[in-house]
């Protein structure tokens, strides 16, 4: 047996009709066609994302993303070669200070570039490990100072980023 296209039918109960909504006061779907009586939803579409003329969270969230960090520690590098124009036998923060070369209360950190001709001793918050291992090669000695505050800063003093 063969089939056509005049025999093909959906399986029972596969289609439903669709519930004419709103269309006299018959049945369930009459009238108010469940939408309540009056108030904003009743009358018409309420637009997604709508808060009845709160501001929306969508423009209270800001606007670029991302992640600051309250905890950051910032350091004000200071290259060898900066440090071997500077002609000194001992170098430190106060020092760098006088020079103007870093600014008040700023942690230093002492990074690789450059060469030393000289033994020196230097006194930073930080070095890299180039730094490190140039200044040890070059008879010098190196100091870590301690952060002038414990593991990490207190929550009030990054108060630009705190709204509470």
């Amino acid at each position: 047996m063969s089939i056509h296209l005049h025999d093909l039918e959906p399986p029972e109960g596969s289609n439903k009709r669709a519930k004419r909504k709103a269309r006299g006061i018959g049945g369930k779907g009459g009238k108010t066609a469940g939408r309540g009586t009056k108030g904003q939803r009743a009358r018409n579409t309420v637009r997604v994302g709508f808060e009845g003329g709160q501001m929306p969270l969508i423009q209270r969230v800001p606007k670029l993303r991302g992640f600051t960090n309250p905890f950051r520690v910032e350091y004000q590098g200071i290259n060898l070669d900066t440090i071997a124009e500077t002609g000194l036998s001992e170098v430190s923060p106060e020092i760098l200070l006088s020079r103007g070369l870093v600014s008040k209360g700023a942690l230093v950190k002492v990074l690789g570039r450059g060469e030393l001709s000289s033994a020196v001793t230097v006194k930073a918050h930080a070095f890299s490990k180039s730094a490190e291992a140039a200044i040890t090669a070059a008879g010098g000695s190196v100091e870590v100072l301690p952060k002038p505050w414990g593991v990490r800063p207190s929550h009030g003093s990054y108060s630009q980023h705190t709204n509470r």
